[in-house]
């Protein structure tokens, strides 16, 4: 039976499961792991890997490599959770791919590395664009904009699974807005991605209608609805039955 007859077993793809596909390709180098269970150092990216269809041993793998009783991020799964697991953070979210962006290098933006590090900080703390790390920097390529001297707008690449690279942290101080430099550093960014032959994508919330509005306008389409979650794991566990997330 071909995939594409009606009833054929759904083929999976590598932005189903991207930080494991990410954690055992382009980012090996950053992976820890507990059995089947990866993640980046906690200082880098709060991303975790699971298998497509966790266990109970890699329930309690989890736990081992977080600790009993701590807040583990489950950023984009969507299957059952453990009962004794107590769900602490739950936001519906979306994964787009380009689709025929307009990319192009940006004459003003500036590659941002460690030393950028505490004013890139300073920015996501003033802008909440999502989790920045100290570490998230070496993940990829950060492009910014400064005005007088001050970093004011940046975008760069977070999880690499084999021929994409997502777009992330992308943000603007409050005090440039309106003048597009999320776009342009959109597009610049996406410009590298393309120039190594891989294609753009990334997440947002679903209920941020601005962000999505704007992803779309620069030729990104919805591939899939996901969820970002967090758990604390029992202090204690024991093998019973997953319960379906809330």
């Amino acid at each position: 039976m071909s995939a594409a007859e009606p009833g054929a077993p759904r083929v999976p793809h590598v932005l189903d499961n991207p930080a494991r596909a990410a954690l055992t390709g382009p980012h090996a180098h950053f992976a820890e792991r507990r059995g089947r269970v990866l993640r980046y150092p906690v200082d880098v990216t709060p991303w975790l890997a699971l298998p497509d269809a966790p266990d109970a041993d890699d329930w309690a793998d989890i736990a081992g490599l977080s600790g009993p009783g701590t807040e583990v991020p489950l950023l984009g799964f969507s299957g059952s959770v453990p009962d004794g697991w107590e769900i602490t953070f739950h936001i519906d979210g979306v994964q787009l791919v380009d689709e025929g962006m307009d990319v192009a290098p940006d004459p003003e933006a500036v590659v941002l590395g460690p030393a950028d590090v505490p004013e890139m900080l300073d920015l996501v703390e003033r802008t909440r664009p999502g989790p920045f790390l100290p570490r998230t920097v070496e993940l990829g390529t950060y492009l910014g904009i400064r005005r007088e001297g001050a970093l004011v707008a940046m975008a760069g690449e977070r999880l690499h699974p084999p021929g994409w690279t997502e777009i992330s942290a992308v943000c603007t101080d409050p005090s440039a807005r309106g003048e597009g430099l999320a776009t342009r550093l959109i597009r610049a960014v996406g410009h590298g991605i393309r120039e190594r032959g891989e294609t753009p994508f990334l997440h947002t919330g679903a209920g941020n209608a601005t962000a999505i509005r704007l992803y779309e306008s620069l030729g990104f389409r919805l591939r899939r609805t996901t969820a970002f979650l967090a758990a604390r794991a029992p202090e204690h566990l024991t093998e019973t039955r997953p319960v379906p997330v809330p």
